[in-house]
């Protein structure tokens, strides 16, 4: 990211960039952002693709257009499927050789291939910049960087519970930001009480709070939790493989605070966000490994009832939870 702010901030752009990874956020503000800068606002100079079967033809065709009025051209394209091998992968990848340099591309991609040749290409002839998810302290100073231009004050525990409640996704980060924002118009701090009446807990969330909830015997409030999440319209199959997912992330955390490794350790090796390892760590310590295990076969033998119509979807996810050893 430090390479596509310092090209925005100098108007010295390459002649193509790629912007990928898991982050949609960051790929949608860098994309407007060079958008911006490369065009000025100019639309007789801009061209927008989007989605694969795009005629490569057409798309070189305009980029050897010189640019009218305007130092230069760009041209944007949205999930094409080159750098995936689709069709026309080859004569792109062959053009990026030889863009004029009154010419900008810009690929934005859903899945790329780092192998690929038009992955190559792009690398040596311009930028791939990969956006991926932030840490939590990456994520803690960025809100915090927002709160702080809008006014706001935030202590690192109240920002925690904030990130604790959002997840890692940027997109609602920036959402829950605004309306506590709004809310405590006319006060400088954010407090605990704002985060927990404001903020949406996220349905991941609530799979944390449900395994709780099993964990400790509470199988009313993990039946009211699943209630809740099916009235947010979460399909019963989809609350299934979080359950699923969580209790995989459960076993392979215990594991790995069985061979001594720490938060920050564990959080490394699984990708995770450190406090979302710091949450699972507590529930690992509540579930003997083999505990763990049972309940992953549960989950593994209630899709397959309800893949083979033995059980249907919202009653097997009922029976898993109901579970009591």
């Amino acid at each position: 990211m430090q390479i596509l702010n310092q090209d925005i901030k100098d108007g010295t752009f390459k002649s193509a960039y790629l912007l990928y990874g898991e982050e949609a956020f960051l790929k949608k503000s860098y994309k407007n952002r060079l958008k911006e800068a490369v065009t000025g606002g100019d639309t007789m100079n801009y061209n927008y693709f989007e989605g694969k079967g795009i005629n490569v033809n057409e798309v070189t065709g305009l980029a050897d257009t010189m640019p009218f009025f305007a130092d230069r051209r760009l041209v944007l394209m949205e999930d094409t499927g080159w750098f995936k091998g689709g069709a026309g992968a080859e004569e792109m990848s062959a053009y990026i050789e030889r863009i004029p340099e009154s010419t900008c591309l810009i690929f934005v991609e859903s899945e790329v291939d780092k192998r690929s040749r038009l992955y190559k290409a792009v690398k040596k002839y311009g930028y791939c910049a990969e956006l991926a998810r932030q840490d939590s302290s990456q994520l803690a100073r960025w809100a915090a960087g927002i709160l702080a231009k809008n006014g706001r004050k935030i202590t690192n525990r109240t920002m925690e519970l904030f990130l604790s409640k959002t997840g890692d996704d940027m997109e609602n980060i920036s959402s829950e930001l605004e309306k506590l924002i709004s809310y405590t118009l006319g006060r400088e701090v954010v407090t605990d009480e704002d985060v927990e009446l404001i903020c949406t807990t996220q349905v991941t969330n609530k799979i944390f709070d449900m395994i709780t909830a099993i964990a400790n015997r509470q199988t009313r409030k993990a039946m009211d939790l699943y209630e809740d999440l099916l009235t947010l319209k979460e399909p019963p199959m989809r609350i299934l493989f979080l359950i699923a997912r969580q209790f995989n992330q459960i076993l392979q955390v215990k594991e790995l605070m069985g061979k001594g490794l720490e938060k920050s350790g564990i959080a490394s090796r699984l990708k995770l966000q450190p406090f979302v390892v710091g949450k699972i760590m507590l529930q690992a310590k509540t579930f003997t490994r083999d505990q763990i295990l049972s309940y992953v076969t549960l989950c593994v033998d209630a899709e397959e009832q309800v893949k083979t119509g033995r059980l249907q979807d919202r009653l097997a996810v009922e029976l898993l939870i109901a579970n009591q050893y």
